[in-house]
C-alpha cells in the first residue's frame, strides 16, 4: 500500500508533549502532509492563522491556551472557517467529547491513539467539504 500524498495540506500539531509531537509530526508527514509542530496553543493559534493550515492537531490540556481555547478563536475567525479541528486527549469521558465538539472541534481522539487511526482521520477531515 503507498502513502498517498496531500501536497496542499498544511497541518499545524500542537502539543505540550515533546516525543507525542514528535510522533505525530512524523507520521503526518510520511503520509504526505506539510506539517508545523509547535508546543503551546498560542503558538498554535499564530501558526493556524500565519499558514492558513487546513489541518490543527490540538491536544486539550496545554499552557497558556488550551486546545479548546484554539478551537474557539479559529471558530470565531471567519478567514479560518476551512481550518479542520481534531483534539488530542487523554480526557475521554462524554462531558470532554461533548466539550469538544461544542467548541467546534471536527474530530476527537483519545490518547493513548493508534498512528495509523490519526492519520486516516487527518486524511479524511482534509478531504471534508461540508
Amino acid at each position: 500500500m503507498t502513502a498517498h500524498t496531500y501536497d496542499a495540506s498544511v497541518v499545524v500539531v500542537a502539543d505540550d508533549d515533546d516525543d507525542l509531537r514528535m510522533l505525530v509530526t512524523i507520521k503526518l508527514r510520511q503520509a504526505g502532509f506539510d506539517v508545523t509542530p509547535v508546543s503551546n496553543g498560542t503558538d498554535a493559534l499564530e501558526a493556524i492563522r500565519e499558514l492558513r493550515a487546513d489541518l490543527a492537531v490540538l491536544d486539550v490540556m496545554m499552557p497558556g491556551l488550551s486546545g479548546l481555547d484554539v478551537i474557539a478563536e479559529v471558530r470565531a475567525d471567519a478567514s479560518l472557517s476551512a481550518c479542520r479541528l481534531l483534539l488530542l486527549s487523554v480526557r475521554h469521558l462524554e462531558d470532554d467529547l461533548d466539550r469538544g465538539y461544542a467548541r467546534g472541534a471536527d474530530d476527537y481522539l483519545a490518547k493513548p491513539f493508534s498512528p495509523r487511526e490519526l492519520v486516516m482521520r487527518a486524511q479524511a477531515l482534509v478531504h471534508r467539504t461540508t
